[in-house]
């Protein structure tokens, strides 16, 4: 599969540390110490799930080579939707005037888009799909409690959009060389670390150690998997992207994967955790930094839990 297009928005209203000390008494070097976020991005008025997704869209448009209705298959992919029924898969078919693809919205929590790039994987071997577009529009802040001294800090709004095909369709494109996903319901804590329940406490996120200790493993599990089918090893890659959900994760990570920081892309400190787009955010915003023929490695883990890598060559 190959990346033919990328686009991204980030609400430039952000939200400091110390704005959550009246709500949960937490101080502003408590919270970076323990998550290495020093603020979190945050819809302003009139902004909202749809209106960042339509945003990251349109920056891709502007990218792509060959034209969007052309599209068959659209995912919307994450756990914060504005409308569960209209869902914003559908919003973009209708604006885009995509009438021949296939419609959806999928959640696997913040590993969504990685998830979303297998299932697109699998329509492209099965012939039902060529040309997809994943869009990860995660508002946060619309289910956030702020006044929750566990998560209620953690959390920011961000939106990133991916066209992807199953040729090459531009000499430029990096290629997805594997991917791997994993349901882990069964494990820890499971289906109960993280949750979101809209009208019982919003996304809260109970049990921390849990998740951590988990999330650490099994990213780091899920990077290897892919690296190692491609005959490759850690050291061979470039650059690593990890969920950004807390710092002291990534950290964690890299010390298991003997792999030094430098390696290591994040954008945690300005724009908190921004869910299943956090990962493609960072790499989109760091594309610059990315030469020809480069190994990039994406690792993720969502509350659920689940966990997925993807192997990208530029």
């Amino acid at each position: 599969m190959f990346i033919n297009a990328n686009g991204f928005y980030v609400p430039s209203q952000r939200v400091s540390n110390d704005y959550f000390y009246s709500l949960n008494g937490l101080s502003s070097e408590w919270i970076f110490q323990r998550t290495g976020i020093a603020t979190r991005s945050k819809v302003s008025n009139g902004e909202n799930g749809v209106t960042m997704g339509k945003a990251s869209v349109e920056m891709a448009i502007k990218q792509l080579p060959y034209p969007i209705q052309e599209v068959d298959l659209i995912i919307s992919a994450g756990y914060t939707p504005e409308d569960t029924v209209g869902t914003l898969a559908h919003i973009i078919q209708r604006d885009y005037n995509i009438e021949k693809a296939k419609t959806m919205m999928i959640s696997s929590a913040c590993s969504s888009c990685v998830n979303a790039l297998e299932i697109i994987e699998m329509y492209f071997k099965s012939g039902k799909a060529s040309k997809a577009l994943i869009i990860c529009s995660e508002n946060n802040s619309y289910y956030n409690n702020e006044t929750d001294p566990k998560s209620g800090h953690l959390w920011g709004d961000a939106a990133v959009a991916m066209f992807v095909s199953k040729d090459r369709m531009a000499t430029h494109e990096p290629e997805i060389l594997n991917i791997t996903t994993h349901g882990l319901g069964h494990i820890g804590k499971g289906p109960y670390g993280v949750h979101l329940c809209p009208n019982n406490g919003g996304i809260e996120m109970p049990d921390g150690k849990d998740v951590f200790a988990n999330a650490t493993h099994y990213m780091v599990g899920a990077l290897n998997e892919v690296i190692h089918d491609n005959g490759i090893t850690i050291h061979d890659l470039d650059f690593i992207i990890g969920h950004q959900a807390n710092m002291r994760i990534i950290n964690s990570m890299l010390y298991f994967l003997n792999v030094p920081e430098s390696k290591s892309l994040n954008n945690i400190r300005d724009y908190g955790n921004t869910g299943s787009a956090s990962a493609f955010l960072v790499m989109m915003e760091n594309l610059h930094l990315f030469k020809k023929d480069m190994l990039v490695g994406i690792t993720v883990f969502g509350g659920g839990y689940s966990s997925g890598a993807v192997l990208i060559r530029f």
